[in-house]
């Protein structure tokens, strides 16, 4: 159980804004991957590139998805042909 004096010592990461949250939320579904990840893969491309003030980390998700997009990958496709059976394994059974 904590005490009152290391309760206050906790500090909670800001929640990030709506527009934010809106704009990982496109890169997450043209990229074919969570939110989490989405929002994971902004700040680490925010870090690499030194960016610390919020509006520059609140473009960096719409640049990424224009380059998602210009690279003409269809990442849900992609996944989805991959997790299909193949042909000699259509009646493998995981349990008997």
């Amino acid at each position: 159980m904590m005490r009152k004096s290391s309760v206050a010592a906790v500090a909670m990461a800001g929640i990030p804004d709506r527009a934010f949250n809106a704009a990982c939320g496109k890169l997450a579904s043209q990229l074919g991957i969570s939110l989490a990840s989405a929002r994971r893969k902004v700040e680490v491309k925010a870090a690499q590139q030194g960016l610390r003030e919020s509006a520059a980390k609140k473009q960096l998700p719409d640049k990424l998805l224009a380059e998602a997009i210009r690279s003409g990958d269809n990442n849900p496709e992609l996944l989805t042909s991959l997790l299909e059976a193949s042909g000699n394994s259509d009646n493998f059974m995981v349990e008997d």
